[in-house]
């Protein structure tokens, strides 16, 4: 009984061993360079959009994403605690914020001046990394 239970144990460390493996293999397999990936927004009352495909630029392994609002109301965002601050594009508030994974949903905090008073509103980035592709 001790040795299934041994046999069991080490399966399961050798799955979860592989698993973190294959997971650090798809973060690493985004080389360096420009791309554009499908991204979908959630949160807030539902008016406010993203452009998608938005560009993701990877430099030394870093990845940023260029984060192009339906409006010029944002005037920060935060990620991760730290306050990014806009471009205004062709009348679009535009940030370039980074990002540590496209395989899981990011959350951000952007500030909207469209009301009568600035609001923070939490929202959720979610890229669809089986659309990922170089940028032309």
């Amino acid at each position: 009984m001790k040795k299934v239970f041994v046999w069991l144990l080490l399966a399961g460390m050798l799955v979860s061993a592989l698993a973190c493996r294959a997971s650090e293999q798809n973060e690493a397999a985004i080389a360096d360079g420009a791309y554009t990936v499908a991204v979908t927004l959630e949160g807030g009352t539902g008016k406010a959009k993203i452009e998608s495909p938005a560009a993701l630029s990877v430099a030394g392994g870093k990845m940023t994403l260029t984060v192009k609002w339906s409006s010029d109301k944002y005037d920060y965002m935060i990620v991760d605690d730290t306050k990014f601050t806009p471009e205004y594009v062709d009348g679009h508030s535009t940030f370039v914020i980074p990002v540590e994974n496209i395989n899981e949903p990011l959350s951000v905090i952007a500030d909207t001046t469209a009301m009568s008073t600035p609001h923070e509103i939490e929202y959720t980035i979610t890229f669809d990394a089986a659309s990922l592709k170089p940028a032309s």
